[in-house]
């Protein structure tokens, strides 16, 4: 087999790659070692950037996107007693939407398999090889258990923080840093109506709670727990009862439904440096992990691709290595600023058990409601800056 660029990982990063090169004229095949199903299924984020939005548009993948997303104009900020919505097209001129990635990758899918570059579910055994070299190889076993060579010119690793690429990265020398937070969301997903407009992120001194949505009839919830508690200890009702208290406003209620999905996600904040060795890139959580608080992963992924996809093009069809030459350096900029922003928020809304931490976060809270400065300098951040 022979290619133009390898992919491995069909995540959103993969397959939004695969999808901007083919639109440039460049060739790809993206492995798997998962199972379509299994990718389809993977809940995951579910805010996507303004920057996202256009990206996905203006690569044909819009046309769900705007009409079963939902598009938000802000966010509220509370603590108790007190709820307060921040404008985002006010304060800089973006918006967010909320579309799951379970969604986008379902879009992605059907775009390669519908006449896109080839995609190759539940490939395993997959090694690197020669990445130091012009000519690198991908061997790995297909689905029918049949032994196979990918000659290609690059290698794009965008198969998770688990995969087979950033180990070949590091190998050659290269740093980690990781931060692991005292404590975990619980998510649930729920059939019942938001209560509210925009998203909520409320802090309380039993622990931080995010109201979202992923549709007009699906809540997404979230609850700040120990990460030592266990998913079987909560209880439908029990999750009810502290969001109810979490999210408490004179005048208002959570709408309650079914659970359909409950679970436990550890926080932590993981960044490897540098993103490239030779010719292998890597993009997505390949290169680095940030809490969900800051609603960045998902857009970090398609922030890295937008900047891979144009360094490749430029190397395969002009011969020119300046752009694949700072793609890391210019990655790792946008990746550093979001997981500020990714920290900035986790701290300021997860509670410790500390009063003067307390005092702290509800200073810094009445801070960015008060001062339109602080506000935009949220806004900015959560809509997402510029990638370049």
């Amino acid at each position: 087999m022979r290619t133009q660029v390898a992919i491995i990982g069909a995540g959103p990063a993969g397959l939004l790659l695969s999808r901007l090169l083919a639109l440039q004229g460049v060739d790809s095949v993206v492995l798997e070692n998962r199972s379509r199903e299994y990718v389809e299924a993977r809940i995951r984020a579910g805010i996507l950037e303004q920057h996202t939005v256009d990206t996905l548009t203006d690569a044909g993948l819009g046309e769900r996107l705007h009409r079963e997303g939902m598009e938000h104009r802000g966010i509220y900020l509370q603590h108790p007693g007190t709820r307060y919505q921040l404008d985002f097209p006010e304060l800089c001129g973006r918006t967010v939407w909320v579309y799951g990635q379970t969604e986008v990758t379902k879009d992605l899918i059907r775009a390669q398999l519908d006449g896109g570059p080839p995609l190759l579910f539940e490939v395993s055994d997959v090694t690197l090889e020669e990445v130091d070299s012009d000519s690198p190889c991908v061997r790995f076993t297909d689905a029918d258990g049949v032994a196979q060579v990918l000659d290609c010119d690059v290698i794009a690793g965008t198969d998770g923080f688990h995969g087979v690429s950033r180990p070949v990265v590091q190998a050659a020398g290269g740093h980690t840093w990781e931060r692991t937070y005292p404590y975990a969301w619980l998510g649930i997903l729920a059939d019942a109506a938001p209560a509210t407009d925009e998203l909520i992120y409320a802090w309380h001194p039993e622990g931080f709670a995010l109201y979202s949505m992923r549709s007009p009839s699906v809540s997404r919830l979230y609850l700040q727990v120990d990460p030592t508690e266990k998913i079987e200890d909560w209880s439908d009702d029990r999750i009810w009862e502290n969001l109810a208290r979490r999210f408490a406003l004179d005048g208002w209620d959570i709408n309650t439904g079914t659970v359909t999905e409950k679970s436990i996600l550890p926080m932590r904040s993981f960044v490897s440096t540098p993103m490239r060795r030779g010719r292998l890139f890597l993009a997505g959580d390949a290169a680095h992990i940030v809490p969900p608080t800051g609603a960045k992963g998902l857009n970090l992924a398609v922030a890295d691709v937008t900047l891979l996809a144009q360094a490749l093009v430029r190397l395969l069809t002009e011969k020119q290595t300046d752009l694949v030459d700072a793609y890391s350096d210019r990655a790792l900029a946008r990746v550093w600023r979001c997981t500020h922003f990714s920290w900035f928020m986790t701290s300021m809304l997860h509670t410790s058990g500390d009063d003067f931490d307390a005092q702290l976060q509800l200073s810094q809270l009445r801070r960015i409601c008060s001062s339109e400065a602080a506000a935009r300098e949220l806004a900015e951040n959560y809509t997402g800056l510029p990638v370049g």
